[in-house]
């Protein structure tokens, strides 16, 4: 709210608050103050956690008169102010035929991203958090198992979706041999490869009413890989390669993930945003883990 009315004034920021928007430190004022247009808009996913204090969201804004795809992660101190502020944002290019496919799957939550878990099955926050993480391990050593992925898990990206039934080209082709859409299927297919590494992973936020775990990260993409195996649906062998299928200059993805973990205890929604960066671009705190 005190972005979309251009003031921090109201907001209970600690002395010492370190803001970093984008990758690059900012103070209170600044970045999205100045910049957000109008919003927040009907697409909005809380991720509160009383036990770490922290909170995450992510939402839809209009920032430079563009509709934007924002997350924050909330970190307060000791005394209930704001010690930490992340955003994250990136926006949708309407002039284009895929940014209006994807603003249309950024009207309204998924009806999973907003409905409660019976509190008879709800997991702990530390279970939560722990399931969240692993979705990092899973995709790094493109491992679907490393994930509980549910049947029916469909990831959304900027609102383009990636995976799952209703999933488009993407990684997944075009070939005469397409990649599994399936969240589990996509990774153990090794399509993802050409991520070298993800580095600065916070898993961050988790709510047990909700089943909601929030995270965030930074993926690097060097593009220098020698071609790689992809195993298609049909079993088929293809060989990946930076001048045929990946056909990307270098380039840093910090991103932000929300997971919905349902009753069964396994992953149905993957709500998630990232914006491209420079490679190898600092994580503007001053250090990013290795892993």
């Amino acid at each position: 709210a005190s972005l979309a009315k251009h003031s921090a004034e109201g907001v209970p920021l600690s002395n010492a608050v370190k803001i970093v928007e984008n990758v690059k430190p900012i103070k209170a004022s600044e970045g999205l103050w100045k910049d957000v247009t109008s919003g927040p808009t009907q697409f909005q996913v809380h991720v509160p956690d009383p036990v770490r204090e922290t909170a995450g969201w992510l939402g839809m804004m209009q920032v430079g008169g563009k509709p934007t795809v924002v997350a924050i992660r909330l970190k307060l101190d000791k005394d209930g102010k704001i010690a930490e502020a992340e955003h994250l944002y990136a926006a949708i290019d309407t002039t284009k035929p895929q940014g209006k496919a994807q603003l249309a799957n950024l009207q309204t939550p998924r009806p999973g991203l907003t409905t409660d878990v019976p509190e008879a099955d709800r997991r702990s926050e530390a279970d939560l958090i722990k399931i969240g993480a692993s979705y990092y391990d899973a995709l790094d050593d493109n491992d679907g198992s490393k994930m509980p992925f549910a049947p029916d898990c469909e990831r959304h990206e900027n609102g383009m979706i990636t995976a799952g039934p209703n999933a488009g080209p993407g990684p997944n082709g075009p070939t005469p041999h397409p990649i599994a859409h399936d969240c589990k299927g996509q990774l153990d297919s090794k399509v993802m490869s050409y991520i070298t590494s993800i580095g600065n992973r916070r898993v961050f936020a988790a709510d047990p009413v909700t089943g909601l775990v929030m995270g965030l990260s930074h993926f690097h993409h060097p593009m220098d890989f020698k071609p790689y195996e992809v195993t298609a649906e049909d079993g088929t062998k293809i060989m990946y390669s930076t001048d045929k299928q990946m056909k990307f200059k270098p380039f840093d993805l910090p991103a932000a993930h929300v997971f919905k973990v349902g009753a069964d205890g396994k992953v149905h929604e993957i709500e998630a945003m990232g914006f491209l960066a420079p490679l190898n671009s600092p994580s503007g705190w001053g250090d990013e883990p290795s892993k």
